[in-house]
């Protein structure tokens, strides 16, 4: 199940020669896969490219009908391996993944890749998390491309380009042998635009030509010394083939501008940004005519020598606009214009931060005191504007605007634009939570009781929804190491001591990775720690995605595989299993396992279905029923007003979003009251809670029954007469 269903979108995927595709640019993405005449597809879910992956599930019967094969792939090492496909045979495959943290667990099998070479295109479409939306460490995918000789497309935001790019991906690599990443930033996956379409293409080369036809070359072979040999052919042939294809096919792009003596080169990503900022100073319409040239570069790895320098012939000052650091196409630019015998000054990282996501304002603020410094002395023509005087352009006027004053050095100006106005102070703090009614919200309730119990305990968090365990009200979790190494983050702890290492892990963490790295290596090594894997029933941080343990929904794959016959299969004995809307029993078990005389791992598989995949399954039913006129009930949680203290043990241990406060109605009384307000899905947590910590007996169940039966009639009219008996009209 995932967080939305593209079954109605991917019916544009059909679309032939000539006719007009309307959309986001994941679904043109996979689009222009299909017009490649790529052979296979998988990858692993991550943000910001989840929703490709649920675009390839909800199209495959499409992709059947192509001879596409497509399956959702254990790990992001899975999906890399997978385009071991294309070393041999001319078979187009293409994979995704969340980068960097996806990268890093592919980087041995591309590396592999990398070193081989492939005989057919094989394109990996990389989510760029980088910048102040990510979820992740702050690092760039074009380190690991130079590392391991991997090319790198940036495209322009722009669909045609996005699509022009996937398909130029294909033909970059089948022309230099070379796996080709193509990155997209979070912007670019969810934006929406038109492009002329193609008819989608069967794989000339099929995966049953090649299992008719098996192939073995062992100078693909990753042994010596075909390695020494696959390494020369990166530098003597297959560099120089990719520069020459970039150039031939015109991958980069340069948009003209007036300005003679002044440049900008950009990262393609990073280009509509670029432009809105020119517009905002008054150096560029907002439909992307640019007074000042730019080379846009769609490949940002690797650079074509004589592009860069064409480009700055004649030009006095490049501005070069590259997110991050290091300043890798900076340093790059410097080095082939000094080859090049140009003098042209290459500007960077001192107008622009070094670190950092370039926002709109950032990129305005950098281009503003690169033209301040180098405008005057070079194209007297063009001069900076401020975003009022840009016109659009119309029948008869100038796309351009007049010149202008540099905006900010009238000392007599005393209006500023709202746009431009800056927050005096920082924002509040908005730590990320657990959604309303989250099975793990009882989980870390029950671990920080027993806590209270038993002492401080060292805890290794993981990736997912439960790394939330580590912020406000639980402060559970000392540190966060990767996708499924909550286990081995605590291996080091396992000392024997009288206190006993805590791990966390999730479901999906646990088939990804953790399995062997966590639960087998504290077998093999006889940890005496205590692992807790969260199985809500999904890879539910990236969408809801089905994993091997799901129970429900699949039609594709095999359900129900069972994580604590995994876990016993390779070696654990102390297994137990608990529900963690449980509080009582998973104190227990919780308890258990710190104190139990036993020694060796002992895992704890807490079971509670995502709150949200279960509101998306069970939402369509209640409709059903409703529309049926059948029988229905929806249980709510209250708090009594008059009852409640103020103490708000219930709101320290649970922090549900839908638990909060509201002024006390006894005027005798200053404390305000808990609340529970109308985002319950009555899980039921906060009285649980509130009992365990205090107990509290101002927390109340409401039956809501919709089409009640004759029994229930009957007997809600007797009580209302009862009630009604006892209550004072006066």
């Amino acid at each position: 199940m995932a967080e939305r269903s593209f079954a109605k979108e991917v019916q544009s995927l059909r679309l032939a020669d000539g006719e007009e595709f309307a959309g986001e640019a994941i679904l043109a993405v996979t689009k222009a896969l299909l017009q490649s005449g790529v052979a296979y597809v998988g990858g692993y879910q991550g943000a910001p490219v989840s929703h490709l992956m649920d675009v390839l599930a909800d199209a495959s019967g499409i992709l059947d009908e192509l001879g596409v094969r497509f399956e959702t792939s254990a790990s992001e090492a899975t999906a890399a391996a997978m385009l071991s496909a294309s070393i041999n045979y001319p078979l187009r495959g293409a994979v995704t993944w969340k980068s960097t943290v996806g990268t890093n667990v592919a980087s041995d099998a591309l590396s592999n890749l990398a070193s081989a070479g492939v005989l057919g295109g094989a394109l990996i479409v990389i989510g760029e998390d980088y910048g102040e939306g990510a979820s992740i460490m702050q690092e760039r995918s074009h380190a690991f491309a130079m590392k391991s000789q991997i090319w790198l497309l940036d495209p322009r935001p722009h669909l045609p380009t996005i699509v022009r790019m996937v398909e130029r991906g294909f033909e970059l690599s089948e022309a230099s042998n070379t796996p080709v990443m193509l990155m997209l930033r979070i912007r670019a996956c969810h934006m929406h635009g038109h492009f002329q379409t193609r008819s989608n293409r069967p794989p000339p080369f099929t995966l049953e030509d090649a299992l008719q036809r098996p192939a073995h070359d062992q100078e693909r072979i990753i042994l010596p010394p075909a390695t020494y040999l696959q390494e020369r052919r990166k530098v003597e042939e297959r560099w120089p083939a990719a520069v020459a294809f970039i150039r031939e096919a015109k991958v980069n792009e340069v948009l003209e501008g007036e300005a003679s003596e002044l440049g900008i080169i950009v990262q393609g990503g990073l280009c509509n940004t670029l432009l809105r900022a020119l517009a905002e100073l008054g150096l560029a319409d907002f439909y992307g005519a640019s007074r000042i040239p730019i080379l846009v570069l769609n490949v940002t790895y690797p650079l074509v020598p004589e592009e860069v320098a064409a480009f700055a012939e004649g030009k006095k000052a490049l501005l070069v606009v590259e997110e991050g650091q290091p300043e890798f196409i900076e340093q790059a630019v410097h080095h082939l214009l000094r080859n090049a015998g140009s003098d042209a000054a290459v500007v960077g990282k001192n107008p622009l931060p070094m670190a950092g996501e370039y926002t709109g304002a950032v990129v305005k603020a950098g281009v503003r005191e690169f033209m301040l410094k180098w405008l005057s002395a070079a194209d007297a023509s063009v001069s900076l504007g401020s975003a009022e005087q840009v016109q659009s352009p119309s029948v008869g006027a100038s796309a351009h605007p007049p010149a202008a004053q540099i905006p900010g050095n009238d000392s007599e100006s005393k209006q500023i634009p709202v746009r431009d106005l800056e927050l005096d102070g920082p924002l509040p703090t908005r730590p990320p939570g657990l959604c309303t009614g989250c099975p793990e919200r009882p989980l870390f309730a029950s671990m920080k009781l027993v806590q209270e119990e038993l002492g401080s305990l060292h805890v290794s968090a993981d990736i997912g929804c439960h790394s939330f365990a580590t912020m406000p009200p639980f402060h559970l979790g000392a540190s966060i190491m990767g996708y499924g190494l909550g286990a081995a983050s605590s291996s080091a702890f396992n000392t024997g001591a009288n206190k006993r290492p805590v791990a966390l892990m999730g479901d999906g963490g646990f088939w990804h990775n953790g399995l062997t790295s966590g639960i087998a290596n504290a077998a093999f090594n006889r940890h005496d720690g205590v692992t807790v894997i969260v199985d809500n029933g999904y890879s539910a941080a990236t969408g809801g995605q089905y994993i091997p343990s799901s129970r429900d929904g699949m039609t594709h794959q095999q359900p129900n595989n069972s994580i604590e016959q995994a876990v016993r299969g390779v070696g654990v004995d102390w297994v137990r299993k608990v529900s963690t809307y449980d509080m009582d029993g998973t104190m227990q078990v919780f308890r258990e396992a710190l104190t139990t005389d036993y020694a060796g791992p002992k895992v704890i598989v807490a079971e509670g279905e995502c709150q949200l995949n279960k509101q998306r399954r069970i939402r369509p039913l209640r409709r059903q029923r409703l529309a049926a006129g059948k029988r229905l009930v929806r249980q709510r949680f209250g708090v009594d007003a008059e009852i409640c203290t103020g103490d708000h043990a219930c709101i320290r241990l649970s922090g549900c979003p839908s638990l909060t406060l509201k002024s006390n109605p006894d005027p005798l009384r200053s404390r305000p009251v808990a609340f529970v307000d109308n985002s319950c899905v009555g899980c039921g947590v906060c009285g649980s809670v509130a009992h365990a910590a205090t107990l509290c007996p101002s927390f109340h169940r409401i039956d809501l029954v919709i089409h009640p039966n004759l029994w229930e009639r009957l007997l809600a009219g007797l009580r209302a007469a009862v009630i009604g008996w006892f209550t004072p009209t006066g």
